[in-house]
């Protein structure tokens, strides 16, 4: 029987990818990972994650290091973390082609 617990059932296999991701970016374990889903936000009071503005640039780096794409500018950043689905649709649509 596949371990179903660590899995969040609303989110995409590359959105799962993500929030592991930003897990071991941040050093974040403890958060409701079962209620995540794709809108969830990754900063801010709202965020399952816990995650500030300081651990935005971790997440930031982290994503930039793992696919290659570039996030730009503050408001870039903004954007871009305001849900884990934001941030997939950025790095699908950004990735270096090959």
């Amino acid at each position: 029987e596949k371990n179903e617990s660590r899995m969040a059932a609303n989110l995409n296999p590359f959105e799962e990818e993500l929030v592991d991701l930003i897990c071991s970016a941040c050093e974040v374990d403890d958060f409701p990972r079962e209620s995540l889903t794709s809108k969830s936000p990754i900063i801010g009071g709202e965020s399952p994650f816990g995650l500030d503005s300081l651990d935005a640039l971790e997440v930031v780096n982290a994503v930039q290091k793992k696919y290659k794409v570039r996030i730009d500018s503050q408001n870039t950043a903004i954007q871009v973390l305001r849900s884990i689905n934001h941030l997939s649709k950025f790095i699908q649509k950004n990735l270096p082609e090959g």
